[in-house]
């Protein structure tokens, strides 16, 4: 095999910091070769004037279908960083990437995106026959992160695929929760999401992993707003003192890392997910990430091994896919702020680059028709 060849066939990475919108689109898809590429996915800083780049992008990528979101930090091949443009590009050797999306998601018309998923799904089958009989898919799923639609997008759509597994991320703006976009068709769009089927020749696994687990401390949620994820009252008492109370910190005292390190447990079918809290508000009253329902039983998490956890993955994805070419994650911003108050940013951060990781850090992520909470999910995709 030629060395042209090896570089063909290999999923490409780039990620750039230059701060002119337009020199750092050209910066990305100089490394990605776009003309080789059967589509790219981008991860970007809000930080960026998000209509500039988006211009540079449609003009520098041409035909090439380009997928993305805005992020709350970036895996890059140097590891987890802040403020950068990242970008996986898949080469059309091996790979095809077909997309779709919904806007206006609060009137999201569920039997209308299931004939969209099932359109996509046809058009993956068409466009990726030149690769051969024997193909692999995922399908990946961006949304924007403060819509708070993810748990029925998420059902509906994995529902229309059929067998083909759903992995994704909701975008996020650092932590300001002002707007986030996903990007798709040359612009970045608020109040929407996309859906992509990636066939490939090459073995593919999805996974999620968390490293939490359910402590003796348990609540109840007992007054809520479940439409806006708000919870007023926990055990009959406001919910933010309450919590506070149960993790031994002061209302004060509240914030990203508390949440971080004792984040809310909920038991479905036989395992606990996290329910992560967004922010506490003035008025007494808990945010959340995800869907959050009055009578709910909740049990405070308690921290693991992260780094240990992770390495287990790891081996277990190598050996599932025969050896990565590249694993494509999802992780949740509050494992990030974990990381960091445990310093194991640097640890971490070097371990994402030896396993080549890359990817984002989410407002949530999704797997299969589950939305889900402070977990590492991704894709890992083989040689």
């Amino acid at each position: 095999m030629t060395h042209d060849h090896v570089r063909d066939a290999a999923i490409r990475i780039a990620s750039t910091r230059i701060d002119d919108p337009r020199r750092a689109a050209e910066d990305l898809f100089a490394s990605l070769d776009p003309g080789t590429l059967a589509g790219a996915l981008l991860f970007c800083s809000s930080r960026y004037p998000l209509d500039t780049l988006a211009e540079a992008i449609a003009t520098i990528a041409g035909d090439v279908i380009v997928i993305g979101c805005t992020s709350s930090g970036e895996i890059t091949p140097h590891g987890m960083e802040e403020g950068t443009i990242t970008a996986i590009g898949f080469p059309a050797s091996h790979f095809a990437l077909n997309a779709t999306r919904f806007e206006q998601l609060d009137d999201f018309d569920t039997a209308e995106a299931r004939r969209a998923v099932r359109a996509l799904v046809a058009n993956a089958a068409e466009s990726s026959r030149g690769l051969g009989d024997h193909q692999h898919r995922a399908a990946i799923f961006l949304v924007d992160g403060l819509s708070h639609r993810e748990e029925m997008l998420t059902v509906t759509v994995q529902d229309a695929l059929g067998d083909i597994p759903l992995i994704g991320g909701s975008s996020g703006d650092g932590l300001a929760f002002r707007e986030t976009f996903v990007f798709h068709e040359g612009q970045f769009r608020r109040d929407a999401a996309l859906v992509a089927i990636l066939s490939s020749t090459r073995p593919m696994r999805l996974f999620r992993s968390q490293h939490y687990q359910p402590g003796a401390i348990k609540m109840v949620i007992t007054s809520a707003d479940p439409v806006a994820r708000i919870v007023h009252e926990i055990n009959a008492e406001p919910a933010a003192s309450e919590y506070a109370r149960l993790t031994g910190v002061t209302v004060d005292q509240l914030g990203p890392g508390v949440f971080a390190a004792r984040p809310p447990m909920v038991r479905a079918g036989g395992e606990y997910y996290v329910r992560s809290i967004q922010s506490a508000n003035n008025d007494g009253s808990l945010t959340f990430y995800c869907a959050i329902d009055e009578g709910v039983v909740l049990t405070l998490g308690e921290g693991r091994d992260i780094v240990g956890g992770l390495d287990r993955v790891f081996n277990e994805l190598d050996e599932a896919v025969g050896g990565v070419d590249r694993i494509v994650a999802f992780d949740c911003v509050l494992n990030r702020l974990e990381m960091e108050q445990h310093q194991l940013t640097r640890t971490v951060s070097a371990r994402y680059v030896e396993r080549r990781v890359v990817g984002f850090n989410t407002y949530g992520e999704q797997f299969r028709a589950l939305h889900v909470n402070q977990t590492f999910s991704g894709l890992a995709i083989g040689r």
